[in-house]
């Protein structure tokens, strides 16, 4: 594990950023898992200026979302795919045939996360997975649970998950109650993980993810057991590491 503190968004944003146009830099046809949320809005618009500084290309790139709501349509303004579109994907060279997020209106949405594994295997290893953190120590959407799924899976999210988004939506009922995500066995094959984390509310439960034990209850603790874990963290939400 290589914790690395900033004390400012900005230089972390850059730092985040750059690992990933170097991986892009030394592997051109890099598969990338990407997150949505606050969090990695900074370090997309650096990769937007990098790719305009002509510092790097996308064209071959191949990326998957961690996950997407169920019931939002993609052109849904709050769907994750339009966040990306938004943030990263209407800015640079990459192909929309190889961005892959699950699909939220899919009729079989067993079938759906079924064969959103299979691509993700067909694609080879991703190279970099991008992640954030819930308070509650969610990675993607795997919440919290007695036995978490190693696959990709529809989640009920739990009510703290659903307040923290309720801020994106006109009204708390517009909040969709499940999702797709990609399962923590899935996550853990990565090559990289690079977990980023910003904010006072984060440090503790950053604390418990890190150095707490490894826990179901807590599924960002599974991390600890990735042999390329990279943290990437404010000094407001490392404050409590060592």
């Amino acid at each position: 594990m290589n914790i690395l503190k900033f004390n400012s968004e900005a230089k972390l944003n850059e730092a985040a950023a750059r690992i990933i146009t170097s991986t892009v830099q030394v592997n051109p046809s890099a598969v990338l898992g990407l997150a949505t949320g606050g969090t990695p809005i900074g370090i997309y618009k650096e990769l937007v200026k990098d790719y305009n500084e002509g510092l790097v290309s996308f064209s071959r790139v191949t990326t998957f979302n961690l996950d997407e709501y169920v019931g939002l349509s993609p052109d849904h303004h709050q769907s994750y795919s339009h966040y990306m579109k938004e943030n990263l994907f209407n800015h640079v060279d990459i192909a929309a045939e190889r961005t892959n997020i699950p699909f939220g209106l899919a009729d079989q949405l067993e079938e759906e996360c079924r064969q959103y594994d299979e691509r993700i295997e067909a694609a080879g290893r991703i190279d970099i997975q991008l992640l954030g953190l819930g308070h509650n120590g969610h990675i993607g959407f795997n919440e919290p649970e007695d036995e978490l799924s190693s696959s990709t899976h529809v989640v009920n999210l739990a009510e703290e998950t659903k307040q923290a988004n309720a801020r994106f939506f006109t009204e708390t009922e517009e909040v969709p109650s499940q999702a797709i995500t990609m399962g923590v066995g899935t996550i853990l094959k990565a090559k990289m993980l690079m977990l980023v984390v910003k904010g006072a509310d984060k440090a503790e439960i950053v604390k418990r993810a890190l150095t707490g034990p490894v826990t179901t209850q807590c599924p960002a603790s599974l991390l600890q057991t990735h042999p390329n874990l990279v943290v990437l963290v404010d000094e407001a939400a490392g404050s409590l590491l060592p």
